[in-house]
């Protein structure tokens, strides 16, 4: 080889011709047949040689599959399921393999894969098929539900192999004998071993014995040889459902997979469940989409808990998401907890699952001692502040009785210090002088501060009295620790609140202050339960108030112990309350039902679908014009648009709507008070839109603490409609806000925040 040719890296160039020598020109001829017989890079697979690709695009007007040539050399390594980098849009993307297909329908040359990563199949067909379910349930695309659905690859994990489970046979004979004490318990053990897909609604007894239950269905359908799906809201109920797991089948029978695990665990746990080494799985809302072989059993505990309801879009609800595997895949379902939600409750109603519940003898036998302190007359007569006061003299004797026989529980519904302040004088509310914040006081030795801005206000005075004294109308776990504290000086008193939960407790006397969700578990159950500012939970301006107030409420009497050992549950709150009369007689089943009649009169969910729909009032506004609502729509006020509103259908209107511009209507239309509608709104169809409300903080994020209102931060204001459709309906609704954000996502439209059946409207 030349200089020449070194440095420039080109081949020189050999005589062609009559100067080629014989044997020259014949090594040339057999170069060039061997080069016409090697495949070029851009070579197609020879068997199916277009794939099928999900683009990881999160834009609506792009969420479907796009071919792509499979080159030759990337044919072993492309399969359905398996992750690949595509070029998109001018630039190198990630993608899952839906398909391969023999020839596609485009016509033209195709783009070929750029590369194979990794060449696991981590998307199996049935969850592929859920995840479009899920998408088009939610009005969401299938690039957000798979990022939900497969965890991030983890290359160095994905090159070690899965140790398969060891066989077990699991016995049924335990797993009948731990059902028992529930009607149509044992007849649903026996489904799940025959390999039927029975579908249940189950409400627990109080104790600790729900996650040795669960384990035990997981065990029935395995004997069938099907796999399990069990989710639980936290990592507490993790904890305690794998020990339950490991005790019934065994270790190594179960993964547990959650998303605070850490990636490579994570993944490990994903991947022996995808390979099929691992058939049960256990594990938080992250486990929802785990691709279990045969999948014989989804169930799901405490499905009320809000940690159920995803925060990324498109905010799907696990309970959903299970129910919807239970119907496609042919699983059976549970769905238990000590209360009963509404969705729970209409499962029944509609006949789609059947309720297992224990006889009141049973229920009676096993629960703890509820009362509600000032519910007699001669308790009145004893303590006549015993409805007014925070700490009342029957609450006092119950935690000085409780103390002689072991551990005392005490639940306050606030996380803090002194959460909120107001004027000691005229009892007007603290503010911040900066941005009209609320005060709080973070310790004993802190001076007020905003709660918005942070601002400290140690010298704050009234603007209403010019009063300077301060009183604390609510009071945080920590207050509450020190006050317990100094009422029982010799006994030791522990918080678990916030980022410091404690999981479980000793059997010794002690005091334990926790917030609703975070109470440690006793051995022995606790000796007594206060349930504190019960009004608190009550005062919440939320469609699910009086649900959420029981679930938690039963959640802390649960773990009491029975009334013939001597548990006891003392509530202080108003006696009349009919949640707290539902706690007395432990009957989440009738308060759920009557629940649901209230709900499906005033046509709310879940007898009705809900959509919320958040932006800046110009892009609602635009977004509502251009939303196909489904047939027999219902519009209720105020709904602020701009422009012009036509009006094409049968349309009731109720509510208080002011309208702006010119309203044509085109059919019956009964208008059933004054209305505010602001805007060019076609309404085709029978569909509720209520709106537009100022989109308070906790709607950017629902885990957020209230915050200062839209107003007095930077950028525009976000308002809120809601759309209201029949559940018969939903699919419909669904389809056309899918539709519209397509649209406005092809156009280059600022994006609508859409919402299906969101848990909360506050």
């Amino acid at each position: 080889m030349s200089d020449q040719t070194a440095r420039t890296g080109q081949q020189p160039q050999l005589p062609t011709g009559p100067a080629l020598p014989a044997v020259a020109r014949a090594r040339v001829r057999r170069a060039r047949e061997r080069a016409a017989e090697t495949p070029s890079p851009d070579d197609p697979a020879p068997e199916l040689p277009v794939a099928r690709v999900l683009v990881d695009v999160p834009l609506p007007h792009l969420d479907r599959p796009f071919d792509y040539s499979v080159p030759a050399k990337l044919h072993e390594l492309v399969r359905a399921g398996s992750r690949v980098k595509v070029r998109f849009a001018g630039q190198d993307v990630n993608g899952f393999v839906l398909d391969r297909i023999a020839a596609s329908e485009h016509q033209g040359r195709l783009t070929p894969l750029r590369r194979a990563v990794g060449g696991e199949a981590v998307l199996s067909p049935a969850v592929a098929h859920l995840v479009g379910l899920v998408a088009a349930r939610y009005a969401g695309t299938r690039s957000d539900v798979l990022r939900l659905a497969v965890p991030a690859r983890h290359a160095g994990t994905e090159r070690r192999e899965s140790v398969p489970a060891p066989p077990v046979e699991p016995d049924l004979a335990c797993a009948r004998t731990a059902w028992s004490a529930y009607g149509g318990g044992v007849a649903f053990v026996n489904a799940l071993a025959a390999g039927r897909t029975p579908r249940a609604v189950w409400s627990s007894l109080p104790g600790p014995s729900w996650p040795a239950l669960l384990a035990q269905a997981a065990a029935a359908a395995l004997s069938s040889g099907r796999g399990s799906l069990l989710c639980v809201p936290d990592h507490k109920d993790v904890a305690r459902v794998d020990a339950a797991l490991a005790d019934v089948l065994g270790v190594g029978q179960h993964v547990v997979l959650t998303a605070d695990s850490g990636p490579a665990r994570r993944y490990r746990a994903f991947l022996a469940v995808a390979r099929g080494a691992v058939r049960v799985v256990l594990g938080t809302r992250a486990a929802a989409f785990a691709p279990v072989h045969d999948l014989g059993l989804v169930a799901m505990w405490d499905d009320g808990d809000d940690l159920y309801a995803e925060p990324r879009a498109p905010y799907p609800h696990t309970r959903e998401v299970l129910l919807l595997r239970a119907r496609e895949e042919g699983a059976a379902a549970l769905v238990g907890g000590f209360a009963r939600t509404v969705e729970g409750e209409y499962l029944l109603r509609t006949g789609w699952a059947r309720e297992l519940a224990a006889e009141r003898a049973v229920v009676r036998a096993v629960s703890p001692l509820v009362t509600i302190t000032g519910a007699t007359d001669r308790e009145l007569e004893r303590d006549p502040h015993a409805r007014s006061t925070r700490l009342p003299r029957t609450a006092y004797d119950a935690i000085r009785a409780g103390l002689e026989h072991g551990p005392v529980l005490i639940s306050t519904p606030r996380h803090g210090y002194l959460t909120a302040l107001a004027c000691d004088t005229c009892r007007s509310p603290a503010r911040c002088p900066v941005c009209s914040g609320p005060l709080q006081i973070l310790g004993a030795q802190r001076p007020p501060s905003c709660r918005w801005c942070g601002a400290e206000q140690p010298g704050w005075s009234c603007p209403v009295c010019s009063g300077r004294g301060l009183r604390a109308p609510v009071l945080g776990e920590a207050r509450t620790a020190e006050e317990i504290g100094r009422a029982f000086p010799q006994v030791p008193v522990r918080t678990s609140a916030g980022d410091r939960v404690l999981a479980t407790v000793e059997e010794t006397p002690s005091l334990v202050v926790a917030t609703p969700g975070a109470e440690p578990v006793v051995t022995g159950g606790y000796a007594c339960v206060v349930l504190l500012d019960t009004g608190l939970m009550l005062a919440r301006t939320d469609l699910r108030t009086a649900e959420e107030a029981l679930r938690r409420w039963m959640a802390a009497a649960a773990l009491a112990r029975s009334g013939d050992a001597g548990g006891r549950v003392v509530a202080v709150g108003e006696p009349s309350e009919p949640v707290l009369q539902a706690l007395v007689r432990w009957d989440p089943g009738g308060f759920a039902g009557r629940e649901l009649e209230e709900r499906q009169c005033a046509h709310l969910p879940p007898a009705s679908r809900l959509a919320s729909l958040t932006g800046t009032e110009a892009d609602l506004a635009e977004a509502l014009k251009a939303l196909r609502l489904p047939p027999g729509a219902e519009v209720l006020g105020p709904v602020a648009v701009t422009g012009n509103l036509a009006v094409t259908g049968n349309v009731a209107v109720t509510g208080n709507v002011a309208v702006t511009g010119n309203l044509a209507v085109t059919g019956p239309a009964p208008v059933l008070g004054p209305a505010p509608v602001l805007g060019n709104a076609p309404v085709l169809g029978h569909a509720p839109v209520s709106g537009h409300a100022p989109v308070p903080d906790a709607a950017r994020d629902p885990r957020a603490t209230p915050g200062p209102p839209e107003s007095a931060r930077d950028g525009p204001v976000l308002r809120r409609a809601v759309v209201r459709v029949p559940r018969v309906a939903g699919a419909p609704l669904s389809r056309a806000l899918a539709q519209m954000q397509s649209v406005r996502s092809a156009k280059k439209l600022p994006p609508i925040r859409v919402q299906v059946d969101p848990v909360s409207l506050g």
